[in-house]
Order: C-alpha cells, then structure tokens, then sequence
C-alpha cells in the first residue's frame, strides 16, 4: 500500500501534499526559467555563436546519460523530498555565483558552461524525482487531473519566468539572478513542508540487475516503450527553443523582451490547455488524441520557422505549447498509472532520460544545424521531422494508436509483450 488508497478523496485542493508540491514546482521553474534567460543572452552576446547555444543543451544532456541509473536507485531507495531539496540548492548555488559574476565584471563562457553543467546534474535528479512523487500525493482516481495541474504549474512558470528574466534584464541584468536566488530558496520552504505517508524506501545494496530493472520494466510494456520513444525522437528534432536569441535579435528584431516572450510564448497555449485538462481530462481515446497533439506540434514549428513577424511567431509558439500540453498530459499519466511504487523512481529516471533530457540533446542538435544550414532550416528540419516520426510509430506501435483508457499499474500484466 502507497498510502493514497488512505487518503480521502475530494479536490486537488483538497490535498495539502499536493497543493505544497505544486506550489514548489512554480517556484523552481520560475527560477530555472528566469535563469535560462540570463545565461542564453549572456552566452549569445559574448559569442554570437549558434553553436554556443547548442552546447548549452550538450551541457545539460551529459548528466542525464551518465547518472541515469544512479538518478533512478536513489529515488527508488532514499527520500525523494530530500532528493528534490538538495537539487534545489544546487540551483540557488550556482544563481548566486551567476550573480556575484555579474556584479565583479568577471562573467565568461566558460563560467556560464560551469554553471550549466551544474544545473544539469541537478536537474537530471530534481526532475525525475520529484515527478515519482506526484502519485504519492494524490488518491490514484484524481492522478490525471493531478498531472494537468502539474503541468499547469510548470507553463505558468515558463510563462511568468522568461517574462519576468526579459523584463529584469531590459532593466538592470544583474537583478535577474538575484531574483531566482529568492525563489528557489522559497521553493525548498515549501518543499519542507510536504509530509507524505507511504513505504519506507529499500535500503538494499545496489546491484546492476536491480539498476537495470527500469529498462527491462520499459522493454516488456510495448505502450510505455512506444510513448517513451515517441517523445523522445520528437523533442530531439523539435528543439526550436535554443535558437530563439537568434530569432529575437536577427529575424525579428525584438530584443531581450522580446526573447522572453517568445520563451514564455509555449507556455501560454500549454497554460490555457492544461487547465481545462485539469477540469475535464481526457479519458476516451487517448492514443489517437497523443498522436493528433503530435501532427500540430511539428505543424506549429514549421509555421515558426516560417514567420517574421513577431505576434505571428507567438502565435505559433503557443500552438506549440498548446499540443504538447495534451500529449504530456496522456504520456505522464500512462508512464506513472502503468509503473508500480516500487519502480516509479528508476521509470521515471529512464523516461527522463529519453524524453525530458531530449529537449536539453534537442536544443544542442538545433544549434548544430543552425550553425551549419541557419537557425529557419534547422527550425523546418525538425518540425517536418516530427510529422515523420509522428506517422512511423503509428505504425511501429499499433497497440498505443488504438488506446483508449487509462489503467492503473495492477490491470496491465497483459500489456507485456
């Protein structure tokens, strides 16, 4: 028993551990947003370099790769809120370092790629982690409602950081980091004040068959191997996000206001979609809706590639935002309904792995392209790439075009191959 059968129902409101939870949530993506913003404009004015901004998403990718399988023992065996917190202060660590450098004159690349680095160690433990604690917090019937309240915190975040960072910025730069200091200090307070009753972790000593379990878990479930797949060749051509300095400053003449609309752009339509989510979730055919929500998503990045006027630019981010609201939504549900307690932390180290540390290898492939053939092709490549491999695991997974409900991990033994 995890706990949640214990808990009563009612509202998401209802439920402090997950209302402190996602409280936490806002607050650190408001910080790692408005940091994000510091640290592209920064590294774009002192290179000018496509490539630079790639590699700020190599930076990010190399934790996820190495650590994965530390990442997912841990938060199968240890506190996942202590876990969560010391990833936390590693952020405010490093906004702080951000922001002494920029007060003494001394900000370089090569302490922007440290900084970087850092923050993808941390966030390859924070993410995966704190997402195997969501089910903890809720009763298992209120889970996708939980998960699109979940993800509406993350796009209010990515909505009100890069705003807030564009804006600080305009004004006086060195204030931006500052700023994150404060809130992801506020995000660990919150994230103290979570209690949540369920199993005390394993203590076992690790061994590899039990860090490989994850995978041969993943590997015997055709949808989960399906979903996490999709997401990941997706997001790895469709990483538009890492050019945008690019488009802000020499396509649309925007500046760094204007930089952090478009950052905020996805996160409008992802809002807006979420929370009716959260209010009337999806429940019926649910395969055919991720693989509709995946056709726009490559359609919106074309559309941006395409356009040079900036409210139409927004527009299409927003799309963009909007679908991928509604695939995250179906792929977060199914990955955490179809994985046992016992396995959430090593699944969702996986899953975080090929899909949210895609976006960090996704931004590194587009500032590769886009040093090679230019930020508007290397923005086409991957949203007519997306329509590709939207269209091939239609075919290669049957099984997951054609489903149609969610069910909890205890239904699914029929779902192995």
């Amino acid at each position: 028993m995890s706990g949640l059968e214990a808990r009563p129902a009612g509202g998401l409101l209802r439920q402090r551990p997950f209302v402190l939870l996602w409280v936490t949530r806002l607050l650190t993506t408001i910080g790692y947003q408005a940091l994000a913003v510091v640290i592209g404009w920064s590294i774009y004015a002192i290179t000018g370099s496509a490539f630079d901004l790639g590699l700020v998403g190599l930076l990010q990718f190399i934790p996820a790769v190495v650590l994965t399988l530390l990442i997912g023992h841990a938060a199968d065996r240890y506190d996942r809120r202590l876990i969560v917190r010391l990833a936390q202060s590693v952020y405010a660590i490093c906004a702080a370092i951000v922001t002494v450098a920029m007060f003494g004159g001394w900000l370089s690349r090569e302490l922007l790629f440290a900084v970087v680095f850092a923050i993808g160690c941390a966030r390859a433990f924070e993410l995966p982690t704190g997402h195997s604690l969501v089910p903890a917090t809720v009763p298992t019937n209120l889970l996708p409602r939980a998960v699109a309240a979940w993800t509406s915190a993350n796009q209010v975040a990515v909505i009100c950081g890069p705003a807030l960072g564009g804006f600080l910025y305009a004004i006086e730069p060195r204030a931006v980091s500052a700023v994150c200091v404060v809130f992801f200090v506020a995000a660990l307070v919150c994230l103290g004040a979570v209690r949540i009753k369920g199993n005390v972790p394993s203590r076992d000593p690790p061994t590899l068959r039990s860090a490989l379990a994850g995978f041969e878990f993943i590997l015997t479930r055709r949808r989960l191997l399906g979903v996490i797949t999709l997401d990941l060749f997706v997001v790895l051509l469709g990483g538009a996000t890492a050019l945008l300095p690019i488009f802000a400053k020499d396509i649309l003449a925007a500046g760094p206001t204007g930089f952090g609309l478009l950052r905020s752009a996805p996160a409008v339509g992802a809002l807006l979609t979420a929370i009716v989510l959260s209010r009337v979730p999806i429940e019926r055919h649910l395969g055919r809706k991720m693989f509709i929500s995946v056709a726009v998503f490559g359609i919106a990045t074309v559309a941006f590639g395409l356009s040079t006027w900036l409210p139409l630019s927004m527009l299409a981010l927003a799309v963009l935002g909007a679908s991928d609201a509604v695939s995250v939504v179906i792929r977060f549900s199914l990955v955490q309904l179809e994985t046992p307690d016992h396995m959430r932390g090593r699944v969702s180290a996986i899953n975080y792995l090929f899909v949210g540390s895609s976006n960090t290898l996704g931004d590194f492939e587009a500032g590769a392209v886009a040093g090679w053939l230019g930020a508007v092709n290397s923005v086409m490549i991957g949203g007519i790439g997306s329509l590709i491999v939207a269209g091939l695991w239609m075919g290669l997974f049957p099984d997951l075009r054609h489903l149609d409900r969610f069910q909890p991990a205890e239904e699914n033994e029929e779902a192995k191959t």
